[in-house]
């Protein structure tokens, strides 16, 4: 506005300009940049935690295997070193899967494979195979039916595993010792159509979350209090990563807590194809099935297998571990250090199977596979590798391969993938099998 005032009367003269676009955008740029600085220190915080939760494990395993090069160590001492790297080695595995699966929702490329399946068998196999961490601090886990549940429905049995180890696991891992663990399974069905509703309550009675850190504790990135990381660890992943897992496949996940005395965590998913043709057994029925089916998931690799087999695997460590477990399942084992003397062995050796590494020098797998093929090569091609992304899978299954085993080979797998292809025999008592009897310079102490 302004005021000119010559010889006559003063004129006013005003200028407006609407500024509310203008106001907008500045607005728009400060929650940016503020969303931007939190996502930036979050992350921050998480691969500084990150740094902490793989160096941690991975200090236990160089420094254990270095006190396995003591000769005069004791026979008791050298076996607990073994299962510290053991236990540390998995939980690496674990962090790099978490990180792995993450990943892939955030990228959308998480695939779901659902398949018949018994949701009282799974939540029995996540009990069986938390039983040695909950033993180790005196916790009893218990499952139970709250209500019939159906013998079969179509889920994916691997992710809602995922989910149930995550939840499990992080209760056993924040109870006292001496506590319990429960695992509560109730179903309900619409009677006009084959879909119902799976409710899976996991509770304990242990420290319990602030109710200020309900909901954050399903941010990725996102940690609990200070004194809470510091005591439990953890990388802050697992669950988000279920919580995601349960939305993908149309469910969810919530959380009730009370600081000091224990949460309970529910799952809910949609039980899909259970209409009348589908048995639901009562909760009775399946208690008498705990003990049978917690045995069937825990038990060791057993048996023999019959065949001749060739690994084609370039790193001599691993050679010597597959080796190992492939002479105790009882079948005969050649090797070659590289995909082009692996395609020539295997055409010309009279073998059963192949078990071949996808990442080989002079030849990789993918083309090895492709060249047995051609060359009319017909016998099981089993791919052994380090990538364990969906896409991996079918890369190696179109290259050729019959079958496919991620790395570290789990070995109860590795057994049931071969038995799939080779012949049983007779289980006779197994032989005792040197790693090192080829290199008497990496003979054990």
């Amino acid at each position: 506005v302004a005021a000119v005032a010559l010889d006559g009367p003063p004129v006013f003269t005003a200028s407006l300009r609407d500024i509310s676009r203008q106001k907008q955008t500045e607005g728009a740029l400060r929650r940016a940049r503020d969303e931007a600085l939190a996502s930036s220190q979050a992350k921050a915080a998480f691969l500084a935690n990150m740094s902490h939760e793989v160096r941690t494990p991975m200090s236990a395993v160089l420094g254990y295997a270095d006190v396995l090069l003591d000769p005069a160590l004791p026979a008791a001492d050298r076996y607990a070193a073994i299962q510290a790297i053991r236990r540390n080695g998995s939980h690496l595995l674990q962090i790099i899967n978490d990180i792995l699966d993450l990943s892939k929702i955030e990228a959308g490329r998480m695939r779901l494979d659902p398949v018949a399946c018994s949701p009282w068998q799974v939540a029995l196999e996540v009990a069986a195979g938390l039983r040695v961490r909950a033993d180790e601090r005196g916790i009893v886990v218990e499952v139970e039916a709250a209500s019939p549940l159906p013998e079969s429905a179509t889920m994916d049995p691997t992710r809602v595993r995922q989910i149930l180890v995550n939840l499990v696991g992080n209760a056993i891992k924040f109870s006292e010792p001496g506590g319990l663990v429960s695992v509560r399974l109730t179903a309900r069905r619409d009677a006009s159509n084959r879909e119902g509703v799976l409710r899976i309550e996991v509770e304990d009675h242990g420290v319990g979350i602030a109710a200020d850190q309900l909901e954050g504790i399903f941010t990725p990135f996102h940690q609990a209090d200070s004194s809470s990381t510091r005591r439990f660890g953890g990388t802050g992943l697992g669950l988000s990563i279920s919580r995601r897992l349960a939305e993908a496949m149309g469910g969810g996940i919530d959380v009730q807590s009370t600081l000091g005395e224990g949460s309970r965590f529910a799952v809910e998913l949609p039980l899909r194809g259970v209409d009348s043709t589908r048995r639901w057994l009562g909760p009775a029925e399946l208690s008498r099935s705990v003990e049978s089916g917690a045995e069937a998931v825990a038990g060791p690799v057993g048996g023999a297998l019959s065949g001749r087999v060739l690994l084609v695997e370039d790193s001599p460590d691993n050679q010597r571990v597959l080796l190992y477990y492939l002479n105790r399942m009882g079948v005969e084992v050649e090797t070659a250090g590289d995909g082009r003397t692996g395609v020539d062995r295997a055409l010309g050796g009279g073998f059963d199977l192949v078990l071949l590494d996808m990442q080989l020098p002079v030849l990789d797998g993918y083309n090895a596979a492709g060249s047995l093929r051609r060359a009319g090569f017909e016998k099981p091609i089993i791919a052994l590798t380090a990538h364990a992304m969906a896409d991996d899978r079918e890369r190696c299954l179109r290259a050729g391969c019959s079958d496919y085993l991620t790395k570290p080979v789990d070995v109860p797998r590795l057994f049931e993938t071969l038995s799939r292809h080779l012949p049983r025999r007779p289980i006779e008592a197994p032989s005792v099998v040197s790693l090192f009897a080829d290199d008497p310079g990496l003979a054990p102490l």
